[in-house]
C-alpha cells in the first residue's frame, strides 16, 4: 500500500527538517529567478537566512491568482523556456487563464506524488483505469495518467464526453479504477443503469475522484450506483495538479505530499495564521517545484489539518476534505450559506436526485435562493400531496441546515443539465433587475 514507504513514514521531526531546508531553498531560488517575487521579498525584508523556523513562512508575503494572472503567461516562470517541457493552464472562464509550466523533474515529482495517493487506496500494477477527465490543458487527465502508468496500470485515455461510450468500456475493457469529477461519475452510473448495465457486469472497485467537492451523501449515492470504493484526492493546477493531497484506504483525512508541500491555515478574512487544529483556508508553498515556484499560495479552500500520524503509518500531515471556498461562499440575508450544504441534505432525502442547481435572486435590496432538485419518480409529478410533501420535506431540512428559508422547486428526473467536468450549481441573477 505505499510507493515510497521511507518518504511517506518519516518521522515528523525529520520531515520538518527536510522541510525548512527545502523552505529556505525555494525562497532563496524565488528570489534569485522570478522578479515578481525578488520585488515582493525584498519588499518584505525576507531572506532565506532569515528563514530559521517554519514558521517564519508567515513573514513571506501571501500570492494570489491575480498575482499569476497579472503575470501572465510566463511572468512567474523561473527557468528559460528551453527547460520547460509541459505547458498546462486553467479554463480561463473568468478572464485570463492562470498558466503554469513544468520542468522535467517536475513532471517526475509529479508522477511521484500521483502515484503514492493510487497506491495508497489500493490500486496496483493489476488495475485496468479509465481516465474519464477531459484531455488537454487541465491538469487532472495526464497528471493522473503518468501516476497511473507509474504503478504500472494499464491506463484507458478515454477523456470525457459520449457517456454511453464510457459506460460500454467500463463493462466491456473491465475497468477496475475509474477516475473522473464526482458529478460525471454519478452521471455514468445513471447512463449505465439506463443501458441495462448491472454492476454485476462492471469490474469496478475503486474511484478516484476529484477536481470538485465530494460530500460523504454524494459519495455513497456513487458508491450505491456502481458498487465501488470511492476516494477523493485534492490538487490544483497552480500548484502542480492532482497529486497534492489524498486519501489512503482508511479515508479519515487527505495525506498532504508534506516532502513536496507545506500546508498552512489562514483565517480567510484577516490572512494572519490559525492555530494547529483549527479551520481556515488553506495556504501551500510549492517546495520542490522549478518551473513556477510559488510561496504561499492562498488556494481559496477552506479545510483543516491534523498533524497526528495516520493509522495506515503514513506521517504525513492530513487534510480534512474541503468543505467549500471562501469565494464559493453564498451571503443570504446575512448568513454564510456553502453549496455543499445542500448537497449533503438533498443527498440524503429518498425521492431526491444528487443533482441540484442554486438560483440567486434579489427583490427590493433582498436576496433570495431558490434549490432546484430532480425527483427519482416521475410519477410523483401527478400526486400533489405526495409531491407537496416532500417539497415541505426538503424545504425544512435545508432550513434547519443552512438557518434561512429556500424556496424549494422539485423538477422532473434528468431534466436538470448534466457535466462531464466541473459542475457548475450557481446562477447568480442578482443584478440582472438592480433594484
Amino acid at each position: 500500500m505505499f510507493f515510497q514507504k521511507e518518504i511517506e513514514t518519516m518521522p515528523r521531526k525529520e520531515l520538518e527538517r527536510l522541510q525548512l531546508e527545502r523552505l529556505r531553498h525555494q525562497v532563496d531560488y524565488c528570489a534569485r529567478n522570478v522578479p515578481f517575487y525578488a520585488k515582493r521579498l525584498a519588499e518584505a525584508g525576507v531572506t532565506a537566512e532569515k528563514i530559521k523556523t517554519l514558521s517564519d513562512v508567515k513573514y513571506i508575503p501571501l500570492t494570489t491568482k491575480a498575482d499569476i494572472r497579472d503575470n501572465y503567461p510566463y511572468g512567474l516562470f523561473a527557468v528559460p523556456m528551453k527547460e520547460i517541457v509541459r505547458i498546462h493552464a486553467s479554463s480561463g472562464t473568468t478572464g485570463k487563464p492562470t498558466v503554469v509550466g513544468y520542468t522535467r523533474n517536475d513532471l517526475d515529482n509529479w508522477s511521484d506524488c500521483v502515484a503514492r495517493l493510487i497506491r495508497a487506496v489500493g490500486v496496483d500494477d493489476g488495475d485496468i483505469a479509465q481516465v474519464s477527465f477531459g484531455y488537454g490543458l487541465f491538469t487532472g487527465a495526464l497528471g493522473l495518467h503518468y501516476g497511473l502508468e507509474k504503478v504500472g496500470c494499464a491506463v484507458i485515455p478515454v477523456s470525457s464526453g459520449n457517456t454511453e461510450k464510457q459506460a460500454m468500456l467500463l463493462k466491456d475493457f473491465g475497468t477496475t479504477v475509474l477516475i473522473s469529477t464526482p458529478s460525471y461519475a454519478m452521471y455514468m452510473s445513471e447512463v449505465a443503469k439506463g443501458m441495462g448495465i448491472t454492476r454485476d457486469e462492471l469490474k469496478l472497485r475503486i474511484g478516484l475522484f476529484g477536481s470538485e467537492g465530494c460530500t460523504d451523501a454524494l459519495r455513497d449515492k456513487i458508491e450505491q450506483g456502481f458498487g465501488l470504493f470511492s476516494t477523493d484526492n485534492y490538487g490544483m493546477s497552480e500548484l502542480m495538479g492532482p497529486g497534492v493531497s489524498g486519501e489512503c484506504h482508511l479515508r479519515c483525512g487527505l495525506h498532504v505530499n508534506e516532502d513536496h508541500f507545506l500546508p498552512e491555515i489562514i483565517d480567510p478574512e484577516t490572512g494572519e495564521p490559525r492555530e494547529r487544529g483549527e479551520s481556515g483556508e488553506l495556504v501551500v508553498t510549492t517546495l520542490t517545484k522549478e518551473g513556477i515556484p510559488l510561496l504561499r499560495y492562498r488556494t481559496k479552500d477552506l479545510t483543516r489539518l491534523n498533524y497526528e500520524p495516520c493509522a495506515c503509518g503514513r506521517t504525513f500531515a492530513r487534510m480534512d476534505k474541503v468543505r467549500g471556498r471562501s469565494d464559493d461562499m453564498l451571503k443570504i440575508r446575512g448568513v454564510n450559506v456553502f453549496p455543499s450544504q445542500i448537497e449533503s441534505v438533498i443527498a440524503a432525502i429518498n425521492g431526491i436526485a444528487p443533482h441540484y442547481e442554486l438560483i440567486l435572486t434579489r427583490q427590493n435590496y433582498t436576496d433570495y435562493l431558490e434549490v432546484r432538485v430532480e425527483l427519482t419518480d416521475a410519477s410523483l409529478l401527478e400526486n400533489y400531496a405526495a409531491l407537496d410533501g416532500l417539497r415541505q420535506t426538503v424545504v425544512a431540512k435545508l432550513q434547519t441546515v443552512l438557518g434561512i428559508k429556500a424556496k424549494v422547486t422539485l423538477a422532473a428526473p434528468s431534466s436538470l443539465k448534466r457535466y462531464e467536468g466541473k459542475a457548475k450549481r450557481i446562477i447568480d441573477r442578482r443584478n440582472e433587475n438592480p433594484d
